[in-house]
Formats: C-alpha cells, structure tokens, sequence
C-alpha cells in the first residue's frame, strides 16, 4: 500500500513521497504481549549473530547508540538500545523519505527500546560548523529539508523535541534529521509532557514542563539551528541579519501562538 503525502503547494523541491509498508506495520501495531517480547528477543538474538560492533557512538545512563556491521555483506546499520519508548520508530517503519533515516526494526520490552536503523554516512552539522558557518543559501537549503523530514514526522502525530547540529547529518546535497530517542507522540488529552528532554539552548521554553510540545517546539528549535548556521550563535546572542533573521525571530518567539503555525508556513517563508 502506498500513501502519498504532499505539502498544500506544489513544488519538486519539497516533494516527499512516504511508501507505507502495511503488512508490516499492522504486524506491529497489532503485536502485544508474548509477541512483542518474541520480537524483541529475536532482534537482539539477530544483531549478536549476524552483526559485530564497528564502535559505539553515544553511551549514557539511558543507553547506547552503536555502529554495526553485517558480517556477511558488510553492510552497515545503527542500533540504538536504550529505556524509553518506542512509539516514533515505529510510526517510522517502512516510511521512505530523503531527509529521514530508513527504520528497519522496532521493538520494546519492559521499557527497553530496541531500534535497528540505516546508517547516514556523512559529516553532522555540528562538525561542519566547527570550519565555518553556512552562507544564507546553503543555510536556507539545509533549513528547507529539515522542514521536508519534520513535516512528515509531524503529519504521523510525532514532535521531534531534539534538532541540532549533532542530530543533522549532511549526505551528498541532502540534510539527514537523525535521532528520536527523545521523540515523543502528540497526545491532544495531555497537558504536559511525561518526559523533560531536548538540549539547553535549543529546546523551546514548554519543552521544560511549562505545557505539552506540539510542532512549534520544533519550529523554535529549528529556528536557534538556522541563526548557528548563520552567525555561530544563539539568536538571543546575535540575531541573523535581514530577512532570514526574521525568520529565525518569529520561530523562536517565547510564545508558541506567536511562531509558524506548522512548517508549512516555515517553508513558505523560507
């Protein structure tokens, strides 16, 4: 089954087309019980058979983000094992999109998270800001993909809560969003989150129990990433000059009404 999904305005440069695969989502949608469990064990089983540790890339109290390896046809994949929820990646699976990461295997037990995932190869936007900032057109490019993979995170209900430059990876010409261990799912009942997680400078003020995110935390936080781009500061440091400067104003307002209504109109703008 395939599902296109499109912005409201046609153009090619936003184009995003998502391939559902539905036989494996309804299998993990409707998994429970003893059959979770079976798949999470059998992932396990499967990555310490048939994959060896090329290194290991992040390590915390939460858990590990490794680099594998197949051992027969060397290919390489990232295998995040971590205490939270699971919920992101598997909205995820079997969605294709240029500006995202492809999830190959999702599962959860006891509160543990067991996620296989593709492999970006590429340098992350934290070291390439390390040489220089970015002129205004590549730093508009890079902006507009990241509202491409943000659109399609938050057309599945998913708030992304951890954009910066080491969760951006730049592959060939396109901008990879990495990352969603502190992803979370938009839940219309709740008034806040279950969860306090994001990155000091980046996180929008609600991200810190103020009320629960929606899309406009990532519109903040994307807009603190285009102003690093541009100037190498935070936009209440020195705010970027002209019309991108006023973008990255309106994206980091304090008040979530007062930023883009979605990435829709982030784009538009842009």
């Amino acid at each position: 089954m395939f599902f296109h999904l499109l912005p409201a305005f046609t153009s090619a440069h936003f184009l995003c087309i998502i391939t559902v695969n539905s036989a494996k989502k309804i299998h993990y949608v409707r998994s429970t019980g003893g059959k979770v469990r079976a798949i999470y064990s059998y992932l396990l089983s499967s990555i310490e058979q048939d994959y060896e540790t090329v290194r290991t890339l992040k390590s915390s109290e939460r858990g590990c983000v490794s680099l594998l390896q197949n051992r027969q046809n060397g290919t390489r994949f990232i295998f995040r094992h971590y205490r939270g929820n699971r919920e992101v990646y598997r909205k995820l699976l079997g969605i294709s999109c240029p500006n995202l990461p492809q999830i190959m295997e999702a599962a959860e037990q006891d509160g543990m998270v067991a996620v296989l995932e593709e492999y970006i190869q590429g340098d992350s936007l934290a070291y390439l800001l390390e040489g220089a900032l970015f002129s205004p057109a590549e730093a508009r490019k890079i902006a507009l993909q990241l509202c491409n993979a943000l659109w399609v995170l938050h057309k599945l209900g998913a708030v992304h809560r951890d954009i910066k430059p080491e969760n951006v990876i730049v592959r060939g010409r396109e901008a990879v969003l990495i990352d969603f261990d502190a992803s979370r799912i938009f839940k219309s009942e709740t008034n806040h989150d279950t969860q306090i997680l994001g990155t000091t400078g980046y996180a929008a003020p609600e991200q810190y129990g103020i009320t629960q995110t929606d899309d406009r935390a990532d519109i903040y936080s994307l807009g603190v990433l285009l102003n690093i781009m541009l100037t190498g500061k935070h936009p209440s440091r020195e705010l970027a000059s002209g019309r991108l400067g006023r973008i990255v104003q309106k994206c980091t307002m304090v008040n979530p009404e007062k930023r883009y209504k979605s990435v829709l109109y982030l784009m538009e703008a842009l």
